[in-house]
């Protein structure tokens, strides 16, 4: 059925049909739409599910620890700082193996304080052993989250499903949502090995003593590797009963492309109309849309870029003192790669600021400059900065 939804509501949807049990969130910008859309399902017996109000984002997640190690099917939401007040949180869930969802409307972090769009706060949790999933737009929010649960409960990992705030959080398209037995014969009842039972007692989360904490890490970095594969075959059954399916990462006329951008989220939308432009100019310019951040796509990526010339990775995120998070990832996918492209960083639209087309033709005319020449020069490169406020 479509249906008009914002990307919250469709985040909201989405738990509705998975059939979340358990809901645990504090409210903020611009993430509140989506615990009080499911709150409103709680309250007028739409969804079966245990809605804990609670007085921080730290205690919102902790009750969605407990409620999964129990084997409850656990969803929470977020964003920005309430990201980093989950973060002691984040790195327990994931170590004790806890399938739990989260959706993350991506917004810039404090100080100075920020409402706005951009992704610095999902990429500063990183390394917290939490899936991570980008979407373009609210369609997939929608679906992401449906196969976030999926995809989690097979390899017993949480995931973050992550989508710009504002830019789809309060932005309604159209949402084609699946009917709800559609959605229970792909995504059966949460049915864990192991659950906290007080008739069958085990310990969960012990002490990690030296002689088994490395070999623990190691168990869990091999999960992660895993869920690539896992992700890409639930994603493929997924597209064969929704016709729907986005993979690892999109590529977008890319088959002869000299230059590639390279995009995480809504901006790939714009960059794709702006690759247009300039391919009606004749000139060999393509887009990689990167859904899954982590695990990173690493091989995958690097045989989609190594034809290209120079790749212009284009990112909302910056790692103070360096260059922005996804290009060392992208650089360091071609560590054993003979044949590499030229690669430039340009990080743009920090704290909600527009990026517009002139922008992006300004990437792309800096990205070709270098594959003309050869040489990089200049390799971080802030776009639509006003030098004025900064002299």
């Amino acid at each position: 059925m479509r249906r008009v939804l914002n990307g919250n509501e469709a985040a909201a949807m989405a738990a509705k049909l998975a059939r979340v049990q358990v809901i645990s969130a504090y409210p903020i910008t611009p993430q509140t739409v989506v615990v009080e859309t499911l709150a409103k399902f709680v309250a007028d017996g739409e969804l079966d599910a245990e809605f804990v109000k609670v007085e921080s984002e730290h205690s919102a997640l902790s009750v969605c620890l407990g409620a999964s190690a129990t084997g409850a099917r656990a969803f929470t939401a977020t964003s920005s700082q309430g990201l980093m007040l989950m973060s002691e949180i984040l790195y327990v869930v994931s170590g004790m193996r806890l399938p739990i969802v989260m959706t993350n409307a991506n917004r810039s972090l404090s100080a100075p304080l920020s409402i706005w769009n951009d992704q610095q706060d999902s990429m500063a949790v990183r390394d917290s052993g939490w899936v991570q999933l980008y979407c373009e737009n609210n369609q997939e929010i929608l679906d992401s989250v449906l196969q976030a649960f999926r995809l989690a409960e097979q390899v017993f990992l949480p995931v973050m499903v992550c989508y710009d705030g504002y830019i789809l959080s309060h932005t309604v398209e159209p949402v084609d949502v699946p009917e709800q037995d559609e959605v229970d014969s792909f995504l059966p009842p949460y049915s864990p090995k192991f659950k906290l039972d007080p008739e069958h007692p085990i310990t969960m989360g012990a002490v990690g003593v030296p002689e088994v904490y490395q070999e623990f890490r190691y168990q869990q970095h091999e999960a992660t590797e895993l869920a690539k594969k896992k992700l890409v075959e639930v994603d493929e059954e997924f597209g064969k009963r929704f016709g729907r399916k986005y993979g690892m990462m999109e590529e977008y006329r890319t088959d002869d492309a000299d230059i590639i951008l390279l995009t995480m989220g809504s901006l790939a939308g714009t960059i794709k109309e702006v690759v247009d432009r300039w391919r009606g100019r004749g000139e060999k310019v393509g887009l990689v849309k990167l859904r899954l951040y982590r695990p990173f796509p690493a091989e995958e990526l690097a045989e989609v870029l190594m034809g290209a010339k120079a790749v212009g990775v284009v990112e909302k995120d910056i790692s103070m003192g360096w260059v922005g998070a996804l290009y060392t990832d992208v650089v360091a996918a071609f560590a054993n790669v003979k044949r590499r492209p030229l690669f430039l960083d340009f990080v743009m639209g920090l704290g909600g600021r527009d990026v517009k087309f002139s922008d992006l033709d300004e990437v792309i005319e800096i990205t070709s400059g270098a594959a003309s020449s050869g040489e990089v020069g200049k390799v971080l490169h802030w776009i639509g900065l006003d030098v004025e406020k900064v002299r």
